[in-house]
């Protein structure tokens, strides 16, 4: 090939071009931290291994999408192992002010929490609280919309 200054140029190697792609991919990871990106950069350097073996250009193809396809299916896995443990309630076991009560056969009070009066309910029998007293303590078990559910004894 004659280049426009008169000069040949010589094609690219295969291999060139897909270490390239690969440095490419695995520093636009560094930026997004996705891992998706690592993975293609590694597939890139896979199908760069095929084209330094001088095997045909489907088969480079073929390797780098071979590796792509495990790799992405390694990150996913890993991603959803990671969000199978749900997260512990921040608000379940934190200490709340018995304020007065709403409707004590229901076990419904309001209490303060967070600087501010809550609606909430007994866990278990509401004749097992005892007397409740204004300034009492007790912990939240769980938050369900804008009701506490709430304990005399702190949940685990």
């Amino acid at each position: 090939m004659i280049g426009y200054d008169g000069h040949s140029m010589l094609p690219i190697e295969p291999y060139i071009a897909w270490l390239a792609a690969g440095f490419v991919l695995v520093f636009l990871e560094m930026v997004t931290g996705t891992f998706y990106l690592l993975v293609l950069g590694v597939a890139a350097f896979a199908g760069g291994a095929a084209a330094v073996l001088g095997v045909a250009f489907w088969v480079q193809a073929l390797a780098a999408a071979l590796v792509a396809l495990a790799g992405v299916f390694l990150v996913s896995k890993h991603r959803l192992s990671r969000n199978t443990a749900p997260m512990r309630p921040l608000d379940r076991g934190q200490p709340v002010s018995f304020e007065s009560w709403v409707n004590r056969s229901a076990g419904h009070a309001r209490v303060r929490y967070r600087d501010a009066s809550w609606e909430a309910v007994f866990e278990g029998d509401p004749g097992a609280v005892g007397e409740a007293l204004s300034g009492d303590m007790f912990y939240v078990a769980a938050v369900e919309g804008n009701t506490l559910r709430i304990t005399r004894t702190r949940p685990a």
